[in-house]
């Protein structure tokens, strides 16, 4: 077991595991949307979960670290919340905010970090950009709403896991960047129907079932 100092509070914790998993299951909230306990890539791709490491010249992503012996955390600095603001923000600049007609209100894990941030859900200062990308009805299955979408990469990761390939995947570049199925469309070959793994764990209703599925 290795000893570390989380925001003053002392904790056991299994050497080797996630630095941001350990905080998470001794209810030290840090803010995420792309961290999954089973994947081992960790992109750190919502650029949310910053903490302060004793030691560190500057603030690091948590879900990117491993606990060590001996290590102190500090997750409530000035600077860690600067980071986690000014990240929140952006992404909030091309998100379309529509909480009364999303099927994630009030589950929404944008809105749990708002409150969190002490910040609203449309960034002041900033100017808000929906990109240029159509809703994708064409799915048997599945609808997707790229202006809901923070591209975490959940869904293409337990795709993969629960049906052995992914049928989504990550196309475009920059703020063009969206989740595309691929594959073949024919509700016969598909297994959403049986699945939908992809809109339980998506963190925002970006993929949603259809109706009639």
């Amino acid at each position: 077991m290795s000893k570390i100092i989380v925001d003053e509070q002392y904790l056991e914790i299994i050497e080797g595991t996630n630095l941001l998993q350990a905080c998470l299951e001794n209810n030290i909230y840090i803010p995420n949307l792309c961290y999954l306990k089973e994947r081992k890539e960790k992109n750190a791709s919502c650029r949310l979960c910053f903490v302060e490491i004793e030691g560190m010249p500057k603030p690091v992503t948590s879900c990117t670290l491993d606990v060590e012996d001996g290590m102190v955390v500090r997750t409530d600095t000035p600077a860690v919340r600067r980071l986690q603001r000014t990240a929140f923000q952006l992404l909030m600049s091309v998100h379309e905010v529509d909480c009364a007609h999303c099927p994630a209100n009030k589950k929404c894990e944008l809105q749990k970090i708002a409150r969190f941030l002490k910040l609203g859900l449309k960034p002041k200062g900033l100017d808000h950009s929906l990109r240029e990308l159509e809703t994708d009805h064409d799915h048997p299955f599945l609808e997707y709403f790229p202006h809901r979408c923070v591209l975490c990469g959940k869904c293409i990761y337990v795709c993969k896991k629960r049906n052995g390939r992914p049928y989504l995947t990550f196309a475009g570049r920059g703020l063009d960047t969206q989740i595309s199925f691929f594959g073949d469309k024919d509700p016969l070959k598909l297994p959403c129907a049986e699945c939908l793994a992809c809109t339980l764990i998506c963190p925002v209703a970006a993929i949603i079932a259809k109706t009639d599925t």
